[in-house]
């Protein structure tokens, strides 16, 4: 039998430190502390140190416990899953907190995954430091390019050497299944970029980008789908009856799509020094196309913010506006959930978008109605081009009846 090593106190201390910083409350502090001693003295048994703990000793703690769960309490859980998540996390917390990053990113397998890793690797610090690309673009190319160079096999680097048209429709086909139009043209623009940098470093002979063929897009082609007008002021109106910090914080965050349709990105990165309350001036930080806008800001906005920050955001050092409703208090990253909350409970069930394009679409629909100009609600919709906002004339059908063409009551065969 091995024998008990002490593990060291204070790493429960800085966990508990992490947790008071991060606005947890007591009774969910002294569950993460519990848990966390227990696995302490887990892998103290085990003689594991805490730098040395891998994914494997972490699930057998996890089934250790479930059976120790089973003998005290004669059943077993409801659900293992939600038990699993739950106490998983708390172990996940420490060892973020004494490692930095957990899980630890999984190592090659063998020289192919090596090779396959260093290629993404050169690629990804190529689009940085020569294409000067944002991180979202880079992750999604380099994702892109690593189903590809995993697509060659083991054999990758000669594989490369004898590419051919015939090896990249093969690639194109196999990945076409699981794709819509749009989605197989976008993914064969990553693949198009990819084989791009091939070239250039000489990985392949010949520019093979010419090679990769997808469905042909048409401009305007798709109609966008909107709320209607009624819609949109069910979900705020509901949304206004709840006054907890949570009903605040998503009645500011739905009248500035309702308002000035901002994307899901513009909300998010919303900060404490964006709104000059003197001017009245909203700065929008429009991440799509790297540039600011100046909007009015609006009272009824101006209000609800205010509101919010008053009575309803937690104490927390974070710079963005809206921040999450629980602890750890960070700032919001997606608000897709949000919205389907309040569209459920204003009982709005629309039929296509249920996101913040949805609001989006809306508002360029009100704006249409309301006699703007294209350039005018490019400007507010913040588009770099006016191809950007011509896909909204769709929306507007009361115009498109005034211009449609009439049908002849009776036709008279000759």
């Amino acid at each position: 039998m091995a024998s008990f090593q002490p593990y060291d106190e204070s790493l429960l201390s800085r966990l508990e430190t992490h947790l008071k910083a991060q606005g947890y409350s007591h009774s969910t502090i002294d569950q993460y502390m519990a848990e966390d001693r227990r696995f302490l003295k887990y892998i103290a048994v085990r003689d594991i140190g805490i730098e040395g703990v891998k994914p494997l000793h972490v699930s057998e703690y996890l089934r250790c416990e479930l059976r120790r769960y089973g003998r005290r309490y004669g059943h077993q859980p409801r659900s293992r899953t939600i038990w699993r998540q739950t106490r998983g996390s708390c172990v996940h917390m420490l060892l973020r907190i004494i490692n930095g990053r957990w899980p630890p990113l999984p190592l090659p397998a063998t020289p192919c995954d090596v090779l396959q890793q260093q290629i993404c690797d050169h690629y990804a610090q190529w689009l940085f430091t020569v294409r000067g690309l944002a991180a979202t673009s880079i992750h999604l190319l380099v994702r892109e390019a690593a189903r590809f160079v995993a697509w060659l096999g083991e054999r990758v680097e000669e594989r490369m050497q004898q590419l051919t048209g015939t090896d990249i429709d093969a690639y194109v086909i196999s990945r076409a299944p699981s794709l819509c139009r749009r989605s197989q043209q976008s993914k064969a623009q990553y693949l198009r970029t990819f084989l791009r940098y091939l070239r250039i470093v000489g990985r392949v002979n010949r520019d093979l980008a010419l090679c990769v063929v997808t469905p042909t897009l048409y401009a305007l082609e798709s109609i966008p789908s909107a709320l209607r007008a009624d819609e949109v002021q069910a979900v705020v109106d509901a949304t206004k009856q709840d006054r907890s910090a949570k009903g605040l914080r998503d009645y500011a965050i739905l009248l500035l799509l309702a308002t000035y349709g901002l994307r899901l990105s513009e909300v998010t990165h919303l900060r404490l020094e964006d709104v000059d309350w003197r001017k009245g001036i909203l700065t929008i930080h429009r991440t799509k196309t790297h540039s600011e806008s100046y909007l009015p800001l609006l009272e009824p906005v101006g209000q609800a913010i205010l509101a919010y920050l008053r009575t309803g955001r937690p104490k927390t050092p974070a710079r963005e506006i809206f921040v999450r409703a629980y602890a750890p208090y960070r700032p919001l990253c997606q608000i897709y959930a949000l919205i389907q909350s309040r569209l459920h409970a204003a009982t709005v069930c629309p039929a296509g978008r249920r996101g913040s394009h949805a609001f989006r679409h809306a508002r360029a629909v009100s704006m249409l109605s309301a006699g703007n100009s294209m350039k005018q609600i490019g400007e507010i919709l913040g588009h770099r081009s006016a191809s950007a906002t011509m896909i909204y004339l769709k929306l507007d059908t009361n115009a498109l009846r005034d211009i449609a063409l009439g049908i002849p009551g009776e036709v008279k065969s000759s």
